[in-house]
């Protein structure tokens, strides 16, 4: 099962005793531990450029309640997230983007699979969205089979689909090779 960015933070809930998951690979991802949220993971790091280039806008639900949705500034989009793609790709980007509920990010994990399952990390050393001292020390914390850095921004599986190919199928390669 793979994650990218705080994918990394569902495939990590989602896979915990699914035993159909053979091993995880976080792409330029989040990975909380059992009672952490990515907000108090984040924290034990400097914050990223891309915080401070969000969007609020708040939302009404069905039930009455309310949230805040969270976008990237798209005059900011290229230099936070996606600078090692084209301007035209990052305009695009920027037009189409979804939201992200600004509360998953105090969401906190009930389980991690990373902890009984093979961990494979792909690091962008020029992520300016998730620190990349932060993908090291979670690469580090989980025990990573494999960690692989490459000259990347955010959106590796953009700008070097290779690599992130080449990481999953390494990680599928070992599982076959070690049943």
């Amino acid at each position: 099962m793979a994650g990218h960015s705080y994918g990394g933070e569902v495939i990590s809930q989602a896979a915990a005793g699914n035993s159909n998951v053979k091993a995880l690979v976080y792409i330029n991802a989040l990975m909380p531990d059992v009672g952490e949220s990515s907000n108090s993971l984040s924290a034990k790091f400097p914050a990223p450029p891309l915080t401070k280039a969000f969007n609020q806008v708040p939302f009404r639900n069905g039930d009455g309640t309310s949230g805040t949705d969270l976008y990237v500034q798209t005059d900011k989009l290229r230099q936070v997230f996606a600078q090692d793609l084209p301007v035209a790709q990052t305009d695009l980007l920027g037009a189409t983007q979804r939201p992200i509920a600004l509360s998953a990010f105090a969401d906190k994990l009930t389980a991690a699979a990373w902890h009984d399952k093979p961990v494979y990390v792909l690091v962008g050393k020029q992520d300016r969205s998730i620190d990349p001292d932060l993908e090291r020390y979670e690469a580090k914390r989980a025990k990573a089979r494999k960690t692989v850095e490459i000259n990347s921004s955010h959106v590796s599986l953009i700008s070097h689909p290779q690599a992130v190919k080449d990481l999953i199928l390494n990680a599928a390669e070992d599982y076959v090779w070690k049943r």
